[in-house]
């Protein structure tokens, strides 16, 4: 059986004030896949993370999700919102909202599928919060449900913004440095939920990473980008030092130091 596409970019293309933010990048996800997004600072990860779920526009190229273009030459598709529905992200710095409490946050996940008029004053169903207390038992933080976010520790809070992704019932979920801001357990323990929802939900991940060693660990295949080109797409096991040295010379070190799960 040949998996559907999940994301597929073609010769996508971005500049910043006449600096190349992105330069003709072109791959293809497919459903149910892991993918890491690997590369040093400035390389243009969070920048193509950003243009798959539209919160950037390219100057030219092709973003497509689940074969319908999200954005084309420039342009939004005029259903830009229902086709971000597909995806979740989850950020470095968590995107909670502090002062609320964490089924709050997750029940924030519903809010593309609810009124204006409800949303505005946050009122949620009964059915509404008994999926948000079902997706928060899910990533293990269920006896948290009550508390503030901003009583969290920095593991549980990226958990409450994966079971945010669950409720939304995205079909990916794009993730920008997920486990740049925690210890090594927290950051071990957001890796493996990530990769149990992909294993037995089936959702697809894509994340970019900064150590190699955490790529490895939790990744089969990598994308490599390089002043925002595509220089290296295959497995993960092909990334050793030797490889890094030949696509990224005295940088291959800032990915290789010892760090997260090390």
């Amino acid at each position: 059986m040949v998996k559907e596409t999940a994301v597929e970019v073609i010769d996508l293309t971005k500049t910043f004030k006449g600096k190349t933010a992105l330069q003709k990048v072109s791959f293809t996800v497919k459903a149910g896949e892991m993918v890491a997004l690997v590369g040093a600072s400035g390389s243009g990860k969070s920048t193509l993370l950003r243009h798959l779920n539209g919160l950037e526009r390219g100057e030219s190229g092709v973003v497509k999700v689940f074969d319908c273009s999200l954005q084309s030459e420039g342009k939004f598709h005029s259903k830009i919102r229902q086709l971000r529905s597909n995806m979740g992200c989850i950020f470095q710095q968590f995107n909670l909202v502090k002062r609320l409490t964490v089924i709050e946050n997750v029940l924030v996940g519903n809010l593309g599928q609810i009124s204006l008029a409800r949303s505005a004053i946050r009122y949620f169903t009964k059915a509404e919060k008994i999926q948000a207390l079902s997706a928060l038992e899910r990533v293990g933080i269920l006896d948290q449900a009550y508390k503030r976010a901003s009583l969290l520790s920095g593991g549980q809070q990226q958990r409450v913004a994966i079971a945010r992704c669950l409720v939304q019932g995205a079909r990916i979920i794009l993730a920008d440095e997920p486990i740049a801001s925690l210890d090594p357990e927290s950051a071990r323990k957001v890796m493996e939920l990530l990769g149990e929802l992909n294993q037995e939900n089936g959702i697809t991940v894509i994340s970019s990473l900064h150590q190699v060693q955490m790529v490895q660990r939790y990744f089969s295949r990598a994308v490599a980008l390089k002043q925002g080109e595509v220089i290296f797409d295959g497995s993960t096991s092909d990334l050793n030092q030797n490889r890094l040295n030949q696509l990224y010379g005295s940088a291959a070190q800032e990915l290789v130091l010892s760090g997260h799960g090390e």
